[in-house]
């Protein structure tokens, strides 16, 4: 199994219809047939000195391996997730596992 974490600063001058646009964004990418699962999220309201809560969305996917992983990355609905959305962070930082 792959994991693929996927973390957004996006631009701070984006309004609450832009950031749930990008939210329904990130929904799309279920629709890639290699997702095992897919997880998104906001900080969490945990405090401590070695968590990051300063990201705007957290985007978790499993992938079976790194085949799928592959697929993912030039799948049709992944690239149009960035085309569209890829002007909206202004950091993005990916960790990928197995």
């Amino acid at each position: 199994m792959l994991v693929h974490s996927v973390f957004f600063w996006l631009k701070p001058e984006l309004g609450d219809e832009e950031r749930a646009a990008f939210r329904e964004g990130l929904e799309s990418l279920r629709g890639i047939e290699t997702v095992t699962d897919l997880y998104i999220g906001s900080p969490a309201d945990t405090h401590r000195p070695v968590i990051e809560r300063t990201y705007t969305f957290g985007l978790t996917v499993l992938l079976a391996g790194m085949p799928e992983h592959d697929a993912y990355q030039v799948h049709p609905l992944h690239q149009a997730f960035l085309a569209r959305f890829g002007d909206c962070w202004e950091r993005v930082l990916i960790y990928d596992a197995d």
